[in-house]
């Protein structure tokens, strides 16, 4: 059976659900702008050595001039072994060697990856165990060409305080891991993905009186680091965006994201021109953040000092359309740093900038985000089915994307989007049979 990752807590996925329940079926604007429609080719993927069965896709990256797809084989049965794959144009591929060193990476799902100066790693889990929790662990490419489980002690991705483990960020500072324990947001840190240091209980980042906390992606930013999650307020019932920023993994300091009613969740962190965009869902859709100044870190009321930043005006480049002109889908940009698209102030150095799509009936979530030359391209699931938008002004304003099929929402479904240069690669995973494109990505009118 393929695993279900990440778990979050009882009380984060009632939040979750509290959250979207009840909320508007029309998003941002009654009229969708017209589609993108990339030129999609097919991208065949061999199935590796082994049993046969069918591909699961769950993961890409650009890794040194290669591109570098994750996930697992599945027989009839469900049974599940990790699988990797590269190729140099996107086009053709290859099975990448994988060598596992314990019973439960014998058969995980590899989920996510990421790659630092040509060295690549990936996180794989498999379901197990007589409570079925997640068996977690890591893999790094070896300088063979083998791609091999890191064997570590069973605590330090599980045990009785696991909850979830997300996604992994490389960086100049080396290796993050985000996640979350029992106690709330956590992470694990290592210089060259050999071996990780598990980071909980720590102030800020940790859940505390204000909270429950939980962490969703990281991204570097120089040698350190930006984590993005959410928070379960104590006594409330509708998770709220949080940002950490940390200089070297060790200590956090957190800051909130403007968001309607406080509801919302910080899923996917991405760099654009240096500096980070934050994109999640909302109550009445899906909404991208960014600081209140062109600077990577805000200087004044960042994430360093937790206070509120001065009313410095926000770059229209780095923020919108100039003007405060409206964006396809109805949302206002920003043309003065002085309110966001839902007339909030900024907080904590940071601005909600645009928002797109809509609440559907269940949990939405943003389960990728790429950046494509200078576009930012977003995957998303409303409840109903899993879509791609894409941005060319920084995230004000947004259009649907075209994919090849359509992806369902929830169960063993996925759909996967990569980016190098103005070049997509696309994974959907149906449930039954996953399949792979390649396309540029067409020039874009805002």
């Amino acid at each position: 059976m393929l695993p279900r990752w990440p778990r979050m807590a009882l009380g984060v996925l009632v939040g979750c659900a509290v959250l979207l329940a009840g909320c508007r079926s029309v998003g941002h604007s009654e009229a969708v702008a017209e589609p993108v429609r990339p030129d999609w080719h097919v991208a065949d993927l061999p199935t590796p050595p082994g049993a046969p069965g069918r591909l699961v896709l769950r993961d890409a990256v650009a890794c040194a001039g290669r591109w570098v797809a994750v996930g697992a084989v599945a027989d009839a049965a469900g049974e599940t072994r990790p699988a990797a794959w590269a190729s140099a144009d996107g086009m053709s591929w290859s099975a990448v060697p994988v060598r596992a060193e314990t019973f439960y990476g014998a058969q995980h799902v590899l989920y996510a990856a990421a790659c630092r100066d040509g060295r690549l790693a990936a996180l794989g889990a498999q379901v197990g165990g007589v409570h079925g929790n997640p068996r977690t662990g890591s893999w790094v490419l070896r300088p063979d060409g083998v791609l091999r489980e890191v064997p570590a002690a069973f605590e330090l991705f599980g045990g009785p305080r696991a909850v979830s483990v997300a996604r992994l960020a490389a960086g100049s500072g080396g290796w993050l891991i985000a996640g979350a324990r029992v106690d709330g947001a956590a992470v694990w840190t290592s210089l060259d993905a050999s071996g990780f240091t598990l980071r909980e209980g720590v102030p800020e980042l940790t859940g505390d009186a204000r909270g429950r906390t939980a962490a969703y992606d990281a991204v570097a930013l120089g040698s350190g680091w930006l984590v993005v999650g959410s928070v379960l307020p104590a006594g409330g019932a509708a998770l709220a965006p949080l940002v950490w920023r940390s200089a070297e993994g060790r200590s956090w300091r957190r800051a909130a994201l403007p968001a309607p009613d406080g509801g919302g969740r910080a899923d996917r962190v991405v760099l654009l021109d240096g500096a980070p965009v934050v994109v999640g869902p909302v109550r009445d859709g899906f909404a991208a953040w960014r600081p209140v100044s062109g600077d990577p870190v805000p200087v004044s009321g960042d994430l360093v000092s937790g206070e509120p930043a001065a009313a410095t005006p926000a770059r229209a480049a780095d923020l919108g359309p100039a003007g405060g002109s409206t964006g396809v889908d109805g949302s206002r940009g920003l043309d003065d740093g002085s309110a966001g698209v839902d007339g909030s102030a900024g907080v904590d150095g940071w601005r909600r900038v645009g928002g797109f799509g809509s609440a559907g009936p269940g949990v939405s979530s943003v389960s990728g985000l790429a950046v494509a030359g200078r576009a930012l391209v977003a995957v998303v699931g409303d409840g109903a089915g899993r879509r791609v938008w894409v941005s060319v002004d920084g995230g004000a304003s947004w259009r649907p994307v075209t994919v090849p099929v359509s992806v369902a929402g929830g169960g063993d479904t996925a759909l996967v989007v990569a980016a190098d240069g103005d070049r997509l690669w696309l994974a959907a995973d149906d449930g039954r049979v996953s399949r792979a494109w390649w396309a540029r990505l067409p020039v874009v009118d805002r």
